[in-house]
Formats: C-alpha cells, sequence, structure tokens
C-alpha cells in the first residue's frame, strides 16, 4: 500500500441555508481544490458522504451529479451512507483508492441539508439508523445517551447531580470554541456559557438539557488526497494519512453496556495499529460529540483516560487546550454544527488546519500538532470510523 497525503481542504460556513447538498459540495470541493492547487481535471474519483439527500430534497444518485457540478465530470463517483459516519467512510475508501495505485489524485467529502426537514420529521428520519427494537419502542437518541448517562452514573458510584456538572464543561468547552470559528453554526454564540446555564436549560430527555445536545446544521466538507509520492507537488505541508479504522455494532438492543461501545473501542483500535501508534501518540482529536455524555465515553473507548474516569477529565481541564489530550477545538458538533453526511469530512477539515496551525486565535493547539485522531461515529454505535493524520509519513 502507497503512503496517502491530505494536499487540500475545504468547508462551508455551517448554518441554515437555501442552498442544495449539491451547491454546498460544490463550495468546499472547490476551496479543497483551491488550496491544493487541483484543477477539476486532474481528480479521478470522488467519494461523498450523503445520508438525507433523498428524504430531504428527494435526490438519491447524488454523486455523479457532483463530479460534475465541480468539473470532475466524467470522473467515477460514489456516495456512501453510514449516518452520521458517512462522509469518514467516504474518506476511508478514498484513501484505499490511493493506497491501492488505482488512482493517484481523488477528492471527498460530504453535504447535507438537514435543517429543512424540521423537527418530527428529522426525529423520525433519523430514528430510521435503529429501526429493529430501538425506534418502534419509542427510543431517540437524546434517550439513549440519557440512559447512557443514567448508567455512567450508577456503574462508577458518581452522584447524578454531580456528574450533570461534569458533562457540562463538555458543553462549555466546545460552545467556547465554536463561538471563535468563523465556519460554525454558532460563531459569536454560547461563548461564556457556565454549568448552571447547561444545567437549566430547556430539558430533552432527563437528564439532558438543550445545550447537553448537538444541533442538525446545512454544509459542505471537502478534502483531496493524493499519492505522497506527489504530494510536494501541489503543496509544501502535506498531511499525511497514518492510519484508518471502522467497526460495526449493530442495531442497540445487540450492546451489553452502552458505556462501553465495542465498536469504537475496536475502531480505534485497528486506526492506532495501522499507525503504529497509541493514544500516547495523539495531540489532539476531533470527536463525535453528539451530546455532552457521549464525548466523556469517547474519552474512555479510545483509551485516553480509564474507565470511569472520563468525567473527571473534562471537569479539571484535561480535555481543554493545553490539556492531557485536546479535544474538539473546533467546536465539535456541539458549537460547529452536525451537518450528518457531511461531519466526517469536516472534522478532517479542522484537523488539516491544526496540523498546519492555521487555526484561529484562541483554537490552535500549541505547539502545532505532530499527529491527531477523529472519532465518528454513526447511529446507536452502529457505524464507527477513525482517521489518524500526520505532518510526517507513518512509521515502518
Amino acid at each position: 500500500m502507497r503512503d496517502v497525503a491530505v494536499i487540500g481542504v475545504g468547508q462551508t460556513k455551517f448554518g441554515r441555508t437555501d442552498r442544495t447538498c449539491i451547491e454546498l459540495f460544490a463550495e468546499a470541493a472547490h476551496q479543497a481544490m483551491d488550496d491544493a492547487g487541483v484543477s477539476p481535471k486532474e481528480i479521478e474519483g470522488l467519494w461523498t458522504g450523503n445520508c438525507f439527500g433523498q428524504n430531504y430534497e428527494g435526490i438519491i444518485n447524488i454523486a455523479p451529479h457532483l463530479a460534475w457540478e465541480i468539473g470532475a465530470k466524467t470522473a467515477p463517483a460514489f456516495r456512501l451512507e453510514g449516518a452520521c459516519t458517512s462522509a469518514t467512510y467516504a474518506f476511508i475508501l478514498a484513501w484505499n483508492a490511493v493506497a491501492s495505485g488505482l488512482y493517484d489524485i481523488v477528492i471527498t467529502g460530504g453535504t447535507e441539508r438537514a435543517l429543512i426537514a424540521g423537527t418530527p420529521y428529522a426525529t423520525r428520519t433519523f430514528a430510521m439508523g435503529d429501526e429493529l427494537y430501538g425506534s418502534n419502542t419509542g427510543s431517540t437518541f437524546p434517550g439513549v445517551f440519557a440512559s447512557a448517562s443514567t448508567m455512567y452514573s450508577r456503574k462508577y458510584g458518581i452522584p447524578l447531580e454531580k456528574l450533570r456538572e461534569m458533562m457540562a464543561h463538555v458543553s462549555i468547552k466546545n460552545h467556547a470554541h465554536g463561538a471563535r470559528n468563523p465556519k460554525a453554526q454558532f460563531y459569536q454564540k454560547y461563548g461564556d456559557l457556565k454549568v448552571e446555564d447547561v444545567i437549566n436549560a430547556r430539558p430533552v430527555a432527563w437528564p439532558l438539557t438543550l445545550l447537553d445536545c448537538c444541533p442538525f446544521t446545512d454544509g459542505g466538507a471537502a478534502a483531496i488526497l493524493c499519492s505522497a509520492d506527489i504530494a510536494r507537488k501541489y503543496t509544501d505541508e502535506p498531511i499525511y494519512v497514518l492510519g484508518v479504522g471502522a467497526a460495526s455494532g449493530g442495531s442497540l438492543f445487540r450492546h451489553e453496556d452502552y458505556t462501553k461501545a465495542v465498536s469504537r473501542v475496536e475502531s480505534s483500535r485497528r486506526a492506532f495499529k495501522m499507525a503504529g501508534l497509541s493514544t500516547d501518540d495523539i495531540q489532539v482529536l476531533m470527536a463525535h460529540d453528539c451530546f455532552t455524555i457521549a464525548e466523556i465515553l469517547i474519552y474512555e473507548q479510545i483509551g485516553f483516560f480509564e474507565w470511569g474516569k472520563g468525567a473527571e477529565a473534562v471537569a479539571e481541564g484535561e480535555t481543554d487546550i493545553g490539556g492531557k489530550i485536546p479535544v474538539n477545538p473546533d467546536g465539535g458538533l456541539m458549537g460547529k454544527g452536525h451537518p450528518v453526511g457531511a461531519t466526517g469530512v469536516a472534522q478532517v477539515y479542522s484537523l488539516v488546519r491544526q496540523l498546519r496551525g492555521e487555526e484561529v486565535k484562541g483554537n490552535q493547539v500549541t505547539p502545532v500538532p505532530e499527529i491527531g485522531m477523529t472519532d465518528n461515529l454513526g447511529g446507536t454505535f452502529a457505524s464507527l470510523g477513525h482517521i489518524i493524520l500526520g505532518r510526517s509519513k507513518r512509521r515502518r
């Protein structure tokens, strides 16, 4: 397998828009091509994530339309659907096409227009991700992670009111970063939350409130991948793909313990194994913080903190910039927004900017990280994907 580099990235501003999914992807794709100095005619293949196009815009076969819209025209184009993990899976398959030698330069990304649906329809369509013994019994995603909160409290002997205060620090941290990110849905909003603000916000699913939850949003993201052998023809700062991992978790009823999702454990371990790295090597993490408790579970399931210690870690600032492992310095899903099918490559966009030292003041990890990781969850632990990127090629 060949080494692969990311040579260009792009992302739209997240938030409500009247533009179509095709237009959103095109904006991000042209940013990525400009960033890489690559012309549309050089693109040999396209992989994109999209979850709700058929539901909200009535388009199923979106990928070939994206190829023509960005000028890549007859390049083969593929759409991936893995719920929130859609774009991460698109990235992994695009990486594989280059690593295998099939293509030299490809584009990957994701696009979603989620806010058009409205809350009732969005809740219904999102529940399709766990139809069997899940949504049919009235379960929702907030309900699942509300249950995970009470399980965590009971399992580790943390009084629920104390855990609520610890969880609030995830929201405070990520909203503060999102408020500084010009491309975030909540740019210049919620930048100075207090614990009591999060706890006393509108209830969603006890014990979660509105400020414990990420918002759906509209947006697109894209990245240009190429063989590492030719990367420096395009940029002096290629970012290398060191490892990728994926795993399946099936329906929620198959999980014995929400707090220890085996799919995330397996996916992250596979990425570490490919890269020849461990958690000690990761200097920044872009994580799927769909809910405050979800980010805490990520810390433990990947292995940054011992089981039952994640809540304490965030409360003590260990996941802030300057802490043991900075998490979501772009705002994450909570502060930046969650365009579902585009989220995975939006994480890559932010990670590449971190590794280049290009993030906005207040959000840049210092010193500039050498290695970082993305974590993305689709469904109720059903689909997991991880990507490890670095400023140097993977170790042999």
